[in-house]
């Protein structure tokens, strides 16, 4: 068993997954909708102007899609994972072309070569996100999952939805 079928990670991946369909079934019925969110083994928090009934319904619609088989909802394109690979790439490349760079006249007359390659990373790095989130960090077969219960709170003046799961 690989480490990403490991319960507790297991379960993160699914939560992660439900939590990008819902937000993905909310985004469609309401285009202007500003919400984020946050997995973990129990379940999801979302983050935004919603009202409890759709964040529920969503959620369970999303659950069902999942079931069915559309996979493509676990993928989303704001996800942190998706910052964290183009990051990593860009972070990397500029550090790369430092390398050996001693003086600051020496880091300065790399600086376009530094803009290029970090151009270079971002635009490699945009298919590779997606990819992380498709096979790593979520996993779009919801195997037996259930929605327990859908929450609303407030934190000032911000709505906090918590999505509990089970199975």
């Amino acid at each position: 068993m690989s480490v990403l079928e490991w319960g507790p990670v297991s379960r993160i991946r699914r939560n992660h997954a439900l939590e990008h369909a819902t937000l993905q079934v909310l985004s469609a019925r309401r285009p202007t909708l500003r919400m984020g969110g946050y997995s973990d083994a129990q379940g999801f928090w979302l983050l935004g102007q919603a009202e409890l009934d759709e964040v529920a319904t969503a959620a369970q619609q999303a659950l069902q899609r999942l079931e069915g088989g559309e996979a493509a909802l676990a993928v989303h394109p704001n996800c942190g994972t998706n910052y964290v690979a183009a990051g990593l790439m860009a972070g990397s490349f500029a550090w790369l072309s430092m390398v050996g760079a001693r003086s600051f006249r020496s880091k300065l007359e790399r600086f376009p070569m530094v803009v290029s390659l970090v151009t270079l990373a971002l635009m490699l790095a945009q298919p590779v996100g997606p990819f992380l989130q498709a096979r790593v960090t979520t996993a779009a077969a919801p195997l037996g999952m259930q929605i327990a219960s859908v929450t609303r709170q407030m934190r000032g003046e911000t709505p906090v939805f918590r999505v509990l799961t089970r199975g």
